[in-house]
């Protein structure tokens, strides 16, 4: 049973890092960035096999260069390796072959607020012997 809590970092970092990119030379950039924490416990045969627990930060950034596009990420968010991922796309992006389709969204086509609430997120956190408990129960069920 595997549980993966994630939130968004700050709003700052992704505009600064949009900033930096449109500084380097990209005509357009998006930036998406996420905190995670991940709790996994395997049972077998009714008894505890394994526990992981992974914790991580990304930062990835899409950057347009004409009708050209490149993608990178980074897990370290120090400002030195956000000036290199900023290098790196508008290089790769300068590099790329040309797309047509390559672009953001025309600001005709974007969604508008209010939105509505999806309800994707859930804040809980299971303990690990709360998701033993129920990776136990599903294996029981299983055979």
């Amino acid at each position: 049973m595997t549980e993966t809590l994630a939130a968004p970092v700050s709003t700052d970092l992704l505009n600064d890092i949009v900033k930096a990119a449109l500084k380097a030379g990209a005509d357009a950039a998006e930036a998406v960035s996420a905190d995670r924490r991940s709790l996994s416990v395997g049972v077998r045969n009714g008894g505890l096999e394994d526990v992981e627990r992974e914790e991580s930060r990304d930062l990835g950034l899409r950057v347009f260069v004409g009708q050209r596009q490149a993608s990178v990420s980074a897990s370290d968010l120090s400002p030195a390796t956000q000036a290199r991922l900023v290098e790196r796309a508008v290089a790769m992006a300068r590099l790329a072959p040309e797309d047509p389709n390559a672009g953001l969204a025309p600001q005709d086509r974007l969604a508008r607020g209010p939105l509505p609430d999806l309800d994707l997120f859930d804040a809980s956190e299971r303990s690990a012997e709360a998701l033993e408990a129920a990776a136990a129960e599903a294996e029981a069920a299983a055979l």
